[in-house]
């Protein structure tokens, strides 16, 4: 797992580079640097509209004794797409729109729940409950 992030960190940036300056050639500078702010304007407004709606959600399943357990994920999802966001380049926008929007984020809490139970399965990661 830390061997992929290790690589995706290395090449994330330089392909992000590549098509910044790719898109500067053919768009023109002025409208890239337009694009990055936009896309981080609109990343922060959906991030605290998705946010305020998932905490929301996890008092309204405390109140009504459930664990919050989509909500919580729906919050990490919500942070990361977020941050990345706030990064520019293209590639990191999309990321964090899927992360973002809910038709494309609950395909990935079901990914994410599976690799979390398959961890758990194999040991790789505890859950400790009171």
């Amino acid at each position: 797992m830390f061997r992929w992030l290790f690589i995706l960190i290395l090449i994330i940036p330089a392909l992000e580079i590549g098509l910044l300056i790719g898109a500067g050639n053919v768009i023109g500078p002025w409208w890239v640097i337009l694009l990055i702010i936009t896309t981080g304007a609109l990343g922060a407004w959906l991030a605290k509209k998705q946010g305020l709606e998932t905490i929301q959600n996890v008092q309204l399943s405390m109140q009504q004794g459930r664990m919050p357990q989509d909500a919580l994920l729906d919050g990490a999802c919500i942070l990361v797409g977020g941050a990345v966001l706030l990064t520019p380049g293209f590639i990191t926008d999309a990321a964090g729109f899927i992360l973002l929007l809910p038709v494309t984020r609950t395909p990935l809490k079901g990914l994410v729940k599976r690799a979390i139970q398959k961890a758990m399965d194999k040991g790789t990661v505890t859950i400790y409950r009171k």
